[in-house]
């Protein structure tokens, strides 16, 4: 690392750009993914170098950053060419809530603002086990979380959390468990058979289409269907480990499962 605290950051996915938003200290980014949309503004300050599987390697170069943040195993690829070229790359891998709060408190310390990240991550955690203590006794209806949905994919670590936070039930909680999407493919056959009472959808790249999700074979059985309890809820919310997820997203699933069906 050419400078401590880094002082020129690139941020190959949008949960670190948004939590140096939130500590305020945006001016060490350099250079975002092109799926940063939080805060808005990112989208206008800061040059886009990456999607999420690819990067330009020159350009990420040519902004001689002292450091570039990415995430998981499907970043591995840009990390070694970086690496190679003598980058300074640190790469997070939060598949939970807790993974997601070690983040915002790791990338604080990195940035000096260990004191500031500690804060946010305990609100965040303040509020969620306030909102633990006020579901607790109540009814749990049950949600099936659609990841994708060609092959069909429920969703992950955190997302399952955060229904469980929100009140609900994840009825393939045992399959949130795994980080790979292939791990956690299920069949149509499954999902009418858990028969949820909330379907919720985030495709990333691709607008959720409710009428599809009802007209699936065999799917009119399912009671989400029957109430029309099938609701999306915008990839950039709730399918990156960070901020969004524990603030908006779960605002949303909590909207979700609160919703009144259009037949009552």
């Amino acid at each position: 690392m050419k400078a401590f605290p880094p002082e020129r950051i690139v941020c190959l996915t949008e949960e670190t750009v948004e939590t140096l938003y939130l500590l305020g200290e945006e001016d060490r980014i350099v250079g975002v993914s092109g799926f940063a949309v939080r805060p808005k503004r990112v989208r206008r300050e800061k040059p886009r170098v990456s999607a999420f599987t690819s990067a330009d390697i020159p350009k990420i170069l040519a902004l001689e950053p002292d450091l570039v943040l990415t995430f998981s195993d499907l970043q591995a690829d840009i990390a070694a060419s970086l690496l190679r070229e003598g980058v300074t790359v640190m790469g997070y891998n939060q598949r939970d809530i807790a993974g997601i709060l070690a983040m915002i408190r790791h990338l604080g310390v990195t940035v000096g603002k260990d004191e500031s990240a500690a804060q946010l991550a305990d609100f965040y955690k303040q509020r969620i086990d306030t909102l633990l203590s006020q579901v607790d006794e109540k009814p749990r209806p049950s949600v099936y979380f659609e990841e994708w949905d060609e092959p069909m994919i429920s969703g992950i670590g955190w997302v399952s959390e955060l229904i469980e936070i929100a009140g609900g039930r994840d009825v393939f909680s045992s399959l949130a468990k795994h980080d790979k999407a292939r791990d956690r493919f299920v069949t149509s056959d499954q999902v009418i058979a858990a028969a949820p009472d909330v379907i919720i959808a985030s495709w990333c790249g691709k607008k959720v289409r409710p009428e599809k999700i009802a007209a699936r074979p065999g799917w009119q059985e399912i009671p989400a269907v029957q109430s029309e309890r099938i609701f999306e809820i915008k990839s950039p919310l709730i399918l990156q480990p960070g901020p969004a997820a524990l603030t908006d997203g779960l605002d949303a699933i909590i909207a979700a499962l609160s919703a009144q069906t259009t037949q009552s």
